[in-house]
């Protein structure tokens, strides 16, 4: 195994952990929301927001999908050493991650029934920056308005609309990260 694998997960777990699952629960309560997250230093192309999601929501019993150039050895490695979660298909996964583009197409990624909503995809999109400007979102956990860019709005209309029904997203760049949940409605 290279020693390299080992490296880069949080230094003191627990406190580590408590820290960043905080800021994903609050990223995706308070949709529009940019939050900053330390503790991970995970292998390039990652992103360290994406490497405190990785370490906090996956386990053993959570599938993961890298799309495009984040399906890499290096990558592949650490994420079967800190979290010891399985690799799958994109039909098949919890989580997916890559850039907007390597996610494509999107209908390949679970969206829940009827009976089980809750039985969908959580995308993990890599951008080169977040920021709290462009598409106008409104819905659950927004007082008014919010504010994010976002890669494609029709494509997060279109997700909004099968509502409850439909994958949920986290935007990572650097270390910092903003989501948006199926519930949020979109407007260019």
């Amino acid at each position: 195994m290279d020693a390299a694998v080992l490296k880069g997960g949080f230094g003191d777990a627990p406190i580590d952990a408590a820290r960043a699952f905080r800021a994903a629960m609050q990223a995706m309560a308070r949709p529009g929301t940019i939050h900053e997250v330390t503790g991970a230093e995970p292998p390039a192309p990652l992103s360290t927001a994406t490497g405190v999601l990785i370490l906090t929501l996956c386990d053993p019993e959570t599938g993961v999908h890298l799309a495009g150039g984040h399906d890499c050895a290096e990558v592949r490695g650490w994420i079967t050493f800190h979290t010891g979660a399985p690799f799958v298909s994109a039909e098949d996964c919890d989580f997916a991650l890559g850039t907007w583009e390597a996610l494509h197409p999107l209908d390949r990624f679970r969206i829940g029934t009827a009976q089980y909503p809750d039985r969908s995809a959580t995308l993990i999109v890599e951008r080169a920056e977040v920021r709290a400007e462009g598409a106008i979102l409104t819905g659950p956990g927004i007082r008014d308005t919010a504010r994010l860019s976002l890669p494609d709005v029709a494509a997060f209309r279109a997700n909004a609309s099968r509502f409850p029904l439909g994958w949920d997203a986290y935007f990572c760049a650097a270390n910092r990260l903003a989501a948006l949940p199926r519930s949020t409605q979109v407007e260019g």
